[in-house]
């Protein structure tokens, strides 16, 4: 029997753990990793992988490299071109020059830092910060960050040379206020306002001259927001069912 050719050949990563993370939708999620820094997060490992011993030496690092599943958007295939929202969401480019989750195979790559390796029993967990990764986001690998090779002097970032300007003013309604203070989740305010510094709101929608109300499933709670211009307004923070 011939061998299969190259072109034809099929790959089957698995997932050695799943991501459990404040964001329960795509929406808010932070474009890149690193940019919402109280955002924390834990890699909760599956068997056979939550081996002990497959992580001796990691907690010498300061940071990981995941490798994820883009598992909300692996259905809707790739597309050879995207709208990046760095460039307005108008202007079109080659999807291997942008880090769309429409790609041919849904892979995505975070950097993200390492606070704590965690063993309970059988379990085994890494404590994570800064991430941009959507809860329940299955982790098919994960490398060491080496600063002297992955951080790259005089490297281009293209249409993407700097951090996104956050010019967005974030305020909190008292009743917002108060729904933070009372939280049993630590920082939540904080938190939250980094999120919306972010701006999720698609890029064709920043030019509208007009309140927009939006929600957000982020943690335990539904924040509900509204936005003009660079002001952010929080209205209310309850409970999600």
């Amino acid at each position: 029997m011939a061998d299969t050719p190259p072109e034809t050949q099929h790959t089957v990563l698995d997932t050695i753990g799943i991501i459990r993370s404040p964001y329960k939708e795509k929406f808010a999620v932070p474009r890149q990793p690193g940019l919402v820094t109280s955002a924390t997060a834990r890699l909760e490992m599956v068997a056979p992988y939550n081996e002990p011993s497959a992580f001796k030496g990691l907690g010498e690092f300061s940071h990981l490299w995941l490798m994820f599943v883009f598992h909300q958007t692996q259905d809707k295939g790739w597309n050879p071109t995207v709208r990046p929202p760095r460039l307005g969401g108008n202007e079109r480019v080659g999807v291997f020059a942008t880090r769309s989750t429409f790609r041919p195979n849904p892979i995505g790559l975070s950097v993200v830092r390492l606070l704590d390796m965690c063993k309970d029993g059988n379990k085994v967990w890494l404590e994570l910060g800064g991430v941009d990764l959507v809860d329940g986001t299955p982790v098919v690998d994960i490398k060491p960050y080496l600063p002297w090779v992955d951080g790259v002097q005089g490297a281009h970032g293209g249409f993407a040379p700097a951090p996104p300007d956050l010019g967005m003013e974030v305020r909190f309604t008292p009743e917002a206020e108060l729904a933070c203070a009372h939280s049993h989740t630590a920082n939540l305010q904080r938190f939250i306002s980094e999120v919306l510094m972010q701006d999720p709101r698609p890029a064709y929608k920043r030019k509208q001259q007009e309140w927009q109300q939006y929600g957000v499933r982020l943690y335990d709670y539904n924040v509900r927001f509204e936005v003009f211009g660079q002001l952010t307004r929080v209205l209310s923070i309850e409970p999600s069912e």
